[in-house]
């Protein structure tokens, strides 16, 4: 077990003690959720959970918004910006904190580093420590960033979470290698607040194995990717709550066309059940997408503890 497999594995402890932390409120009329990479793609469930919680909230990638904000909120009056960052540090997510300040909104850091450049640009902080030895690769830190929102956004995160997560992690983690033995191509599929997490795991797959993946809505698949479907792809269906029906049946489609599926939440080759309902539920699937991604490094021979090209931290000169 490598430090990347360790970091997954050992999170939950630090989940625990962020379900009872206290966080800040704030309200707005317009939440905007930057992020860059893994973070971005928090901010994109994070958006989607405040929405559903009768909060009105956008996701826009941490440069778009230093750069073109207009683009994506033409009226900035009673705007909240949202900046997530595991060191706070990434430049754009940084950058786009003060640019919202010299624009006059307020500022939110949700992030794993209290004394960053991005915490101290930001009006109030949400924080909590992450596992120590995480490197490069974001697991502890997304799940802990994506925990702290959803409370956040009203979502209760009950303690079942952190024991189905665990669970799921370890079946994933024993189960998935021979459903995608012999896989090449990658897909994952999510609706709703589960785009975001389909795009999280797709990344992982892309980091830490060096893989080709994408993330789709679930429902566009039909529409164009379908054509991509074969004996050489594996996909994980990340089911929803309110139309399993009709995803199980586009699994089933899925499959008569020779691909693997693994479904978290709902019928697959191989089926792994979540433990809780409700928004909460994402927290479990980015775990296990976490741990997929270690096992295709596995079988790749890859070593997830130093992904090619990439750092820790993105600080641009």
């Amino acid at each position: 077990m490598n430090t990347t497999e360790r970091v997954i594995v050992e999170q939950f402890p630090f989940w625990e003690k962020a379900i009872d932390i206290a966080l800040p409120t704030i309200e707005a009329d317009t939440f905007v959720f930057v992020g860059c990479g893994t973070s971005y793609y928090v901010a994109m469930s994070l958006a989607v959970a405040f929405n559903e919680n009768g909060k009105r909230a956008i996701a826009v990638a941490g440069s778009e918004w230093a750069l073109r904000h207009r683009s994506y909120l033409p009226d900035l009056t009673g705007a909240v910006v949202v900046g997530i960052s595991r060191s706070g540090e990434s430049t754009e997510v940084v950058q786009a904190v003060r640019e919202s300040h010299k624009l006059g909104i307020r500022t939110l850091a949700i992030t794993c580093e209290k004394d960053s450049s991005m915490a101290r640009a930001a009006d109030i902080v949400a924080f909590a420590p992450t596992h120590p030895d995480e490197g490069i690769v974001m697991s502890s830190s997304a799940s802990l960033m994506l925990l702290m929102g959803l409370r956040m956004a009203g979502v209760t995160v009950e303690p079942a979470v952190v024991a189905g997560a665990r669970a799921t992690v370890a079946a994933m983690g024993e189960k998935a290698p021979a459903v995608a033995a012999g896989r090449h191509k990658f897909v994952v599929l999510g609706g709703g607040v589960y785009f975001g997490i389909a795009s999280e795991g797709a990344l992982k797959l892309q980091e830490m194995s060096i893989s080709v993946s994408q993330p789709f809505h679930t429902m566009e698949y039909r529409h164009g990717p379908m054509s991509l479907a074969d004996e050489d792809m594996l996909a994980v269906m990340l089911y929803s709550e309110d139309q399993p029906a009709e995803e199980a049946k586009l699994v089933a489609e899925l499959r008569a066309k020779g691909v693997k599926v693994i479904g978290l939440g709902g019928p697959g080759d191989l089926s792994l059940p979540i433990a809780t309902r409700g928004l909460q539920r994402s927290l479990e699937m980015l775990a296990a997408m976490q741990i997929l991604g270690e096992r295709i490094a596995n079988a790749k021979n890859i070593d997830s503890t130093q992904p090619r090209h990439l750092s820790k931290v993105v600080v641009l000169g």
